[in-house]
C-alpha cells in the first residue's frame, strides 16, 4: 500500500470517528434534554425510607443490612450495625415459608423507658431479601392502659355509693315501723345519693375537658368575680369545718377563659383546702400578675403532701390520704378537673407543699391585656374670623361648637 493511500484512508478513518463521536454525543445530549428534571424513582424511594416515622431494615438472604434508616436505630432495630437477633431469624422464616410474620422487638433491657413497646412486621420482598418495619406503639399502650385504670376506678366510685343505697334502702324497709330510725337511714341514703350525682356530674365535665365536646367559646372574665363565686359555693363546708377563707384585695385582673369552668376549678381548689385541713385553720386566696399570668393561689395550713405525691394528686382517682378522702367524701376527680381546666386555657396549675406545714394550689391563666385606648386626635385650632357686625354674629349650637357661617342672618 502505497504512502497516499495509507494517508487517505487514515483521514478518513478519522473522519468518520469524529461524526460517529459527534452523533453520540448529540444522541445522549438529546436523551438528556427528554429526561426530566429532578431525582430519580430510586432516589425518591431511598429519602422515602429515610424520612419514615417507622424503623425500615432490608435484609438478604445472609441476614445482613442492604438498607435501613435513622429511626431504626431509635427503636432498637438496628444496633452496632446489626440488625436485632430477633428479626433477623424471623427473616428466615419469612425466606422459607414467603409468607410475612409479626413479631415484638420491643426492648428487653430498657423496661419504663422510650420507645417501650415495638412491634415488627416481617415481609419478603423476593430473591431471599425480607424488609423488617418496626413501629413505635408505646403510646397506644400506654393510653390503653390508662383506660383500663380509668374503667376500673370508675367501676369501684360508682359501686360504692349504690351499695351503699341498695343495703340502707333494705334498712328502711326492715324499719318502715320505726320513725327515727327511717329518718337516719334516709338520710344517709340522700347522703350517697348526692355523692353518686357529684360523681358523675364530675365524670361529664372531664370528659368535656378531655375533648369529648367542643369547650365553649373563651370570653374576657373577671377574676375577682370568679374568686367572689367560688367563696360563695364554698361558704357552707367552710362554715361546717369551721374554717375561715380570707381573700386579699381586688385586683381587676382580668382573663380570657369560660367562667363556668374557672369557678369550677377554683371551687375544687377551696373544697380541697377545706377537706384536709384541721379545724380552725385558715385557709386563703391571693391573686397576682406575674410575666403575662394570672396567678390565683389558694394556700392552706393542713396536712401537706409528700414530694413523691404531688404530681400524681392530679391524676384521676388518685388520693394521697385514702382514709381521710373516704371521710371527706371526694370524688377524686376534683384536682384532676383542675389540671384540664387550666390547659385548655392555654395555662398550668402549680403545686408546693411540705407535710405537717400545709400546700399551696396556683392557678396560671393568660392575662387579658386590655387594649390601650387610641390617641385623641388633636383638632385644628379655629380659624381667625374677621370682626363682625352684631346683626351676624354667629350663634353657638349644643355641641358647643360655632355654627357655620352661612353669609345671612341667624
Amino acid at each position: 500500500m502505497t504512502t497516499p493511500v495509507a494517508l487517505a484512508l487514515a483521514v478518513g478513518g478519522l473522519i468518520v470517528g469524529v461524526v460517529f463521536g459527534f452523533l453520540l454525543a448529540r444522541g445522549r445530549a438529546r436523551r438528556e434534554e427528554r429526561r426530566p428534571a429532578g431525582p430519580t424513582v430510586a432516589e425518591l424511594l431511598e429519602r422515602l425510607v429515610r424520612s419514615s416515622n417507622n424503623g425500615v431494615v432490608v435484609l438478604n438472604k445472609f441476614g445482613d443490612m442492604v438498607l435501613h434508616n435513622p429511626r431504626a436505630y431509635e427503636l432498637g432495630l438496628v444496633k452496632v450495625n446489626q440488625a436485632d437477633p430477633r428479626a433477623r431469624k424471623a427473616a428466615e422464616q419469612v425466606v422459607e415459608t414467603d409468607e410475612p410474620m409479626e413479631i415484638d422487638l420491643s426492648p428487653l433491657e430498657a423496661r419504663g423507658r422510650q420507645p417501650e413497646a415495638v412491634l415488627g412486621e416481617v415481609r419478603p420482598l423476593g430473591d431471599g431479601f425480607t424488609v423488617v418495619e418496626a413501629v413505635d406503639h408505646s403510646e397506644a399502650i400506654r393510653l390503653e392502659a390508662v383506660r383500663r385504670d380509668f374503667v376500673a376506678n370508675v367501676s369501684h366510685e360508682l359501686k360504692t355509693p349504690v351499695g351503699a343505697i341498695a343495703l340502707l334502702t333494705e334498712a328502711v324497709l326492715d324499719a318502715a315501723e320505726d320513725t327515727e330510725e327511717v329518718r337516719r337511714f334516709g338520710g344517709k341514703i340522700l347522703r350517697e345519693s348526692t355523692r353518686l350525682g357529684q360523681l358523675v356530674t364530675e365524670l361529664i365535665a372531664l370528659s368535656r375537658l378531655q375533648g369529648a365536646e367542643r369547650l365553649p367559646d373563651l370570653n374576657v372574665v373577671e377574676v375577682d368575680a370568679v374568686v367572689r363565686e367560688a367563696l360563695g359555693r364554698t361558704t357552707l363546708s367552710a362554715e361546717s369545718a369551721e374554717i375561715t377563707i380570707t381573700t386579699d384585695a381586688a385586683s381587676g385582673l382580668l382573663i380570657e377563659g369560660d367562667r363556668t369552668l374557672m369557678v369550677t376549678a377554683l371551687s375544687n381548689l377551696l373544697e380541697n383546702a377545706v377537706a384536709y385541713s384541721p379545724a380552725g385553720s385558715p385557709v386563703s386566696i391571693s391573686r397576682r400578675l406575674v410575666d403575662g399570668k394570672v396567678e390565683i393561689a389558694v394556700t392552706d395550713r393542713g396536712i401537706g403532701i409528700a414530694e413523691d405525691e404531688q404530681q400524681r394528686v392530679f391524676e384521676r382517682f388518685y388520693r394521697a390520704d385514702k382514709a381521710r378522702s373516704r371521710a371527706t367524701g371526694g370524688t377524686g376527680l376534683g384536682l384532676a378537673i383542675v389540671k384540664h381546666v387550666a390547659a385548655n386555657h392555654g395555662g398550668s396549675v402549680g403545686l408546693w407543699s411540705r407535710p405537717g406545714t400545709g400546700s399551696t394550689f396556683t392557678l396560671r391563666i393568660p392575662a387579658h391585656i386590655p387594649a390601650e385606648p387610641a390617641a385623641p386626635v388633636k383638632q385644628a385650632p379655629p380659624v381667625s374670623r374677621p370682626e363682625k357686625t352684631p346683626e351676624r354674629t354667629p350663634r353657638l349650637v349644643a355641641t358647643g361648637q360655632e355654627s357655620p357661617d352661612h353669609g345671612g342672618n341667624l
